[in-house]
């Protein structure tokens, strides 16, 4: 699987705005420009993270987006789920997305299904011990 170029950028959006001091916040030409993203793309990505409940927002003149939350309470896991969406690779083995393979007639069986659950259980254990700080 190869990480989307929308959690990409998310990832180095939420790094930029967790090291402004006294989360202000920031305009997202700033963001754009410093970590050379398409401000158009970058835009759909913040307000992505807006709705989900990482980022706040401020209109007007000083306005632009900033980290609502501490940087140590930001869990790759949530950030991981929102941007790119499911973190199993197949549905059979998803903890938030389950859904049976129409191919498959027996799991329990299927050896794809339990290569899939150590990957899925290696990728979240490197996802939960890792939150924002620690990518600072």
């Amino acid at each position: 699987m190869m990480l989307s170029k929308k959690t990409k950028y998310g990832l180095k959006a939420l790094t930029y705005l967790a090291k402004v001091e006294g989360r202000q916040p920031v305009q997202i030409a700033e963001i754009a420009k410093c970590e050379n993203i398409s401000q158009k793309f970058l835009e759909s990505i913040l307000l992505t993270l807006r709705r989900n409940g990482l980022l706040g927002s401020k209109k007007g003149k000083g306005g632009g987006y900033y980290l609502i939350k501490e940087p140590h309470e930001v869990q790759m896991t949530t950030v991981m789920r929102v941007l790119e969406g499911p973190i199993a690779m197949v549905p059979c083995v998803s903890l938030n997305f389950y859904e049976k393979c129409e191919d498959c007639p027996d799991e329990g069986e299927c050896s794809v299904h339990k290569l899939m659950l150590q990957v899925r259980d290696s990728a979240l254990d490197v996802y939960r011990n890792n939150t924002l700080a620690d990518l600072l």
